[in-house]
Formats: structure tokens, sequence, C-alpha cells
């Protein structure tokens, strides 16, 4: 845990650092439960990417209840009398604006404008809050809170996170006997006397919640879910399901949808939040925030690049494929994409260069590639831009969730 009081010059005491992926608290129950032992790399843990078939563990997303593990997650507790200046000052969101007991999706810059990250804003007091994020922001919070009376922990192994989600996970957490959930709206925080958190968020536009513990309670809150759930579908999943019900919700990734101006070589790569389709989390009117003068200019400019949902005609997923409008001009880059099965339709998001979808959003062309038996065929396929999310199904916002 590095654990730092801004305002004193102290060095950290140097520890000693595993080699290789770690395995993360919830390993004991998820290394048996996992018949592929297909894992991959996240942020230095050993996280599954699945434990059956992909196919199966999505369905159980849109059918029945899931468990993800959130404990690679970045997380970060901004705590003292300066917190919400702080927080105030690092977001490009006003959260003031943000109640107690609530989390709200942000995203941060650099002095250019230029988007570091984006993740949740837990805010439990004015000087209490807790940063989740995919990328390590450590060195940038101190950089940030320099000088504020405030004391910047990070409980990135200390504390650990299991995502829950699907439209019968309300049930397994009253089985589980957390009582109060009941009444949790989204985005809301409920906090239990055993020191387990829950935030009524996630990642898969769908009915879930996410639950919080200390490192030591892993295994008794992942046994006590699972038995909870075992007349309701609850299974363990990886990320590639995960990633496809992500991508039906419209959510972005940081290094997927765009590239972290901290892990760019170029800094044209950068994008604002404009260009994210985020104008609405930049407040202007709450004074000084990192980037701020450099959006100014970039919102007087207009965004040179857009983010935008596609349908995309047949069912071949357009994997990186390039965007062109009436067939010639490159336009944009495909980031993400997906047959949904759910949806029923050929769905993507894709990064486009103004002014394409922007001032011109029609006439636009896929180029898709796709293996027929060692054979590539391409195809120039019609693409229209459409609203996210593509799935958005009543149950995601339903207080109280219904019963299964």
């Amino acid at each position: 845990m590095n654990k730092v009081l801004k305002n004193s010059p102290t060095r950290q005491t140097p520890v000693q650092v595993p080699r290789g992926l770690v395995p993360t608290p919830f390993h004991a129950r998820l290394e048996p439960a996992n018949i592929t032992q297909d894992w991959m790399g996240w942020s230095g843990f050993l996280s599954a990417r699945k434990f059956q078939s992909v196919e199966s563990e999505y369905f159980a997303i849109r059918n029945q209840a899931t468990l993800f593990d959130l404990s690679p997650m970045h997380k970060y507790r901004i705590e003292g009398p300066d917190a919400l200046t702080v927080v105030n000052r690092l977001l490009t969101r006003d959260v003031r604006k943000l109640k107690d007991n609530r989390v709200g999706y942000a995203v941060w810059c650099d002095e250019d404008g230029s988007t570091i990250d984006d993740g949740t804003i837990f805010r439990f007091t004015d000087t209490h809050f807790r940063l989740c994020c995919q990328e390590p922001q450590y060195t940038w919070l101190c950089d940030v809170a320099w000088g504020f009376d405030v004391t910047l922990t990070d409980e990135s192994e200390t504390v650990v996170g299991l995502s829950m989600q699907g439209p019968t996970s309300y049930s397994v957490l009253k089985a589980a006997g957390f009582e109060g959930t009941e009444g949790m709206k989204p985005f809301d925080i409920h906090h239990f006397d055993d020191g387990i958190m829950i935030s009524r968020t996630g990642f898969t536009g769908d009915l879930g919640y996410e639950l919080w513990a200390d490192a030591e309670a892993a295994l008794p809150l992942y046994d006590r879910l699972m038995s909870a759930g075992k007349e309701l579908g609850l299974r363990p999943i990886g990320y590639d399901a995960l990633n496809m019900a992500r991508i039906e919700a419209g959510f972005m990734v940081t290094g997927v949808e765009f590239q972290s101006i901290h892990h760019a070589l170029r800094p044209t790569r950068g994008r604002t939040p404009f260009d994210l389709g985020l104008d609405r989390l930049v407040h202007f009117d709450k004074g000084h925030f990192n980037g701020r003068r450099a959006l100014l200019q970039a919102k007087e400019k207009g965004p040179r690049y857009a983010l935008v949902a596609l349908e995309i005609d047949g069912n071949k997923p357009a994997h990186q494929a390039l965007v062109y409008h009436k067939g010639k001009t490159e336009a944009g880059l495909i980031t993400s994409a997906l047959w949904s099965p759910i949806c029923k339709r050929n769905l993507a998001l894709a990064m486009l260069k103004a002014p394409y979808g922007i001032d011109i959003t029609a006439d636009l062309k896929v180029e898709i590639y796709h293996d027929k038996e060692g054979k590539y065929d391409r195809a120039m396929v019609p693409a229209k831009i459409v609203d996210r999310p593509f799935f958005n199904n009543p149950r995601r916002a339903a207080t109280p969730p219904a019963l299964c």
C-alpha cells in the first residue's frame, strides 16, 4: 500500500515486488473453476479470459447472474480537508454536484487537454473519495495534490472487487443477506457493518452491482455469493464475455477506443473529452482544473475526432476495419466490433476524423476482411451512425429490481 501525506518530503520505503503475473485474492476459487485455464494479464495480475466458453458466459450476463473479478483495477483513496478541492482539480466534471455515497463517471486530462484516463469517482463525503481506473495514476495524483492537505493511499492491492451483473443479480444479493440494496438507484453506494461496500455500477449496461471489500475478506465474500446464487445461475466469467456486453452498452475502454496521452509517443494521438463525445463531463463553470485552458480552446475550435456508434450491414464483425466515405475517402477506424447475439445486429464503435461523424454522417462504408477457410474475402459494407447504447434494457435502472 502506498500512502503519502502531501506536504511531507519523506520518500517511500522500497518494498519487494513480485515477478510475473500475481494471483488476485480470489484466485483460490477462480482457478479450480476455470476449465479452460485461459488467463491474461491485467495490471500485473492474473485475470481470466474465459472459464468455459465465451458464448455461455455472455448469455449468462444477459439471462442470469455473473461474477467478474475487478481486483486488478487501480484504486486510490483521497482523504483530508482538501480532498474535494484536489478531486475537482483532477477531474473535468464538477464533483461538488455529486452527492455523498454516490458514484460518478469521470475523465481527467493533461495540461494540453488530452485525456489521460477515464474511471469512476466514489464520493463518500466531501473529505473522502475513491478513484477507480484502468491505468496507474498514483504519481499523477501526487503531482495534482502537491501542496494540499490530503492523504493519498494506493488501495489497489488491499481492496478487492467483484462485479455481479445480470437480471438475477439483485436476487443473489437478497439471498446473501444484503438487506437495503432494494432501494439502491444506479450509482448509489451502500455500506455494511462487516466492511463490505456495494455500488450499483457495472460495465454491461444491465442490472448489476459491484462489491468492494478488504483483501482479507475476499474468499468469504466469494463463497457467500456463490452459495446464495446456486439456484439463481450465478457463475464466474472472463473478460471476453464482459467485453461483448460492454460494446453492446456502448462503453469505451482506455487503450482501445482512445490512447492515454501518458502512453502516446506522438502528441497528436491524444484525444480530448470532446473527441470522445464526453462534452457533458467538462464543467468550465467550476473554476480551475487540469487542462481547462486547452479545453476552452478545443471547444471553440470544435472536435478533431468523433467517437461514434455504427450499425453495419451483414453479420461479419468489423474488427479493426477502416471506415470510408462513399467507399473512397478514409474516414476513420473501427475500435471495437461484434455481432450482437441479443440485439441481432452487427455493431461497432469507431473513431472518425472530423468532419466525418460530425458534419458528414451519411454514405459511410466499412472495409471488412473475413476468413473463409483460409481465404480472406473483402467486402465494402454500408454502415450508419446510430445512438448509444445499443442495448438498453429497463431492468438496468429499475428500483427496486425484480426478484427472480
